[in-house]
């Protein structure tokens, strides 16, 4: 996989994260905790494409 199509597939999860986010924010039935996990991992992967697409 090229570092190309990596950082494309990194984003594409981010993205996806943050949609799941999004619908647990609205939705009275999800803990905090979990919002609050999902959130680190969308954390996560940006710091990852970031350190990524600066090489």
């Amino acid at each position: 996989m090229s570092l190309t199509t990596h950082i494309q597939e990194l984003r594409k999860k981010h993205q996806s994260l943050s949609e799941a986010v999004e619908d647990a924010q609205r939705s009275p039935s999800i803990d905090d905790l979990d919002i609050a996990t999902l959130k680190k991992q969308k954390l996560h992967l940006k710091e990852q494409i970031n350190r990524l697409s600066q090489t």
